[in-house]
């Protein structure tokens, strides 16, 4: 058994193994890592580096920068720094973040980077704000589960090159000397388990919550077995970081953690991650193909009139009816929308099972919902609130948001409104609603589907006015 004083010269011979692997891969001139500008010390700017991803950074529908890093990043200028510009400088790949610290090219990584003993001997990490767990994946159309470790010695796998699953699969071989696996350059984790989904690779590392994302999209993907102990995420900065710099960081993610942004904002990009299920997403797709052809006109069409996304209609619509036009419920809600007779009479449709009446008033009528919400709740709150305001009405919806308030919670946030619509099924809560009694529980699984079922559409299907993956990011200047 190793000493201490021995694992950490192992530590440290690993620490710089990597540094020089890490530097040598970010020494090529068209990098954006290379030809960025180091920081001036003299200029009033925060730099960021970051690597595209849809747990980092992208490009949304309107073709805007978005993901969790951006937007924390983006509420740690404004609040700490409010008269310095914002920059980003999108790495490659995850590899290249360290060094970009290194080498004075930003002044922090926000890059879902989690908290290693190797990487602690390079940067200086803020306090944690995610947890998170690394998992190994398989494709379960192409491989049986592994019971064991010592079951996947002669598969495929593949981790990218200077990344925490590559530094966790080292430490594991010491254990098993015959596990053997490929680290490669120039790719990230998302690419990998694309990989893994058509074959091309056995075995890939993913966070929990990466991985979790990407079965919506990839519903052969499955998980083999937890990889080491639980991990935490955290913002990196260089060790001779300005004091001051450090001190805000961890000011701002206590303050945020306080005050609930944090957790609004897990629940926006990861709220929706295990609401549908692998029938559900293969399902789904199916439908994408043989179905949604015959009515998607319909729904750019409606975003036209509405402004709402088609694909957002489109959800909507799969998940009241599974675009099947003369689905009518028990109640006699029918059509692709499923209205009520009520709906149909306010948004004046005469005949519900005719698409065309049936996706143009259901548009509509979300709209008026959304129109309807206090203006200070924000995007998307606001739209999600009046998703669940389409599936059980808008007063039920409001009597949730005055028990938020009532617990101390926040009534223009999705994140706490969902818990206290499930209460209103609760007599010790319905009895002194306003509204009375209400299946609360049945609005926040129809908006956490609707929100999964739309994110599958961003990723197949291009915006109506911009032909553009949202996941495609160009590097920022």
């Amino acid at each position: 058994m190793l000493t201490k004083a021995s694992q950490h010269k192992h530590i440290m011979r690993l620490c710089l193994t990597l540094l020089a692997c890490l530097l040598l891969t970010s020494c090529n001139p068209s990098d954006p890592v290379e030809s960025a500008p180091h920081i001036n010390p003299t200029k009033k700017e925060i730099v960021f580096v970051t690597h595209n991803g849809p747990s980092t950074y992208y490009l949304d529908n309107d073709n805007q920068p978005a993901g969790m890093e951006y937007d924390l990043a983006v509420l740690f200028v404004k609040e700490y720094f409010p008269s310095y510009e914002i920059r980003f400088l999108v790495a490659d790949s995850i590899s290249d973040v360290i060094p970009s610290l290194l080498k004075a090219k930003a002044h922090i990584a926000a890059a879902s980077l989690t908290v290693t003993d190797m990487r602690e001997h390079l940067v200086q990490f803020s306090k944690p704000y995610q947890d998170t767990q690394q998992q190994l994946i398989f494709n379960n159309e192409v491989n049986n589960k592994p019971k064991a470790i010592s079951e996947i010695f002669d598969k495929k796998i593949a981790v990218p090159a200077g990344t925490s699953y590559a530094e966790r699969l080292t430490g594991m071989q010491k254990k098993y000397p015959q596990l053997k696996w490929l680290s490669k350059s120039h790719t990230n984790t998302e690419t990998l388990l694309e990989e893994v989904a058509d074959g091309l690779v056995d075995y890939t590392l993913a966070d929990s919550h990466l991985a979790a994302l990407m079965q919506n999209y990839y519903p052969n993907l499955d998980v083999a077995m937890p990889i080491g102990p639980q991990e935490q995420i955290a913002w990196a900065m260089s060790k001779n970081a300005d004091p001051q710099l450090i001190i805000k960081v961890n000011a701002f993610f206590a303050k945020i953690k306080q005050d609930g942004t944090l957790r609004n904002l897990l629940d926006r990009y990861y709220g929706h991650n295990n609401r549908l299920n692998t029938l559900d997403v293969t399902t789904f797709l199916e439908h994408s193909n043989s179905l949604l052809p015959k009515y998607i006109h319909l729904f750019k069409q409606a975003e036209n009139i509405t402004g709402l996304d088609w694909r957002l209609l489109a959800a909507v619509s799969y998940r009241e009816s599974h675009w099947d036009t003369y689905n009518t419920s028990p109640t006699n809600v029918r059509g692709l929308m499923m209205l009520t007779e009520g709906t149909a009479d306010l948004m004046g449709v005469t005949d519900r099972l005719d698409p065309k009446q049936s996706i143009p008033a259901g548009a509509k009528y979300l709209l008026k919902l959304r129109d309807s919400m206090p203006e200070r709740i924000p995007e998307p709150d606001r739209t999600y609130m009046a998703l669940a305001a389409y599936n059980i009405g808008y007063a039920h919806v409001e009597d949730a948001r005055v028990l938020a308030a009532h617990l101390k919670l926040n009534p223009d946030s999705w994140a706490d409104v969902k818990k206290t619509l499930v209460l209103l099924k609760n007599p010790d809560y319905y009895t002194t609603a306003k509204f009375g009694y209400a299946s609360g529980g049945a609005p926040v699984i129809f908006v956490e589907s609707v929100r999964s079922y739309q994110r599958i559409l961003e990723r197949y299907q291009p915006n109506n006015n911009l032909n553009a993956n949202p996941f495609k990011v160009a590097f920022a200047n």
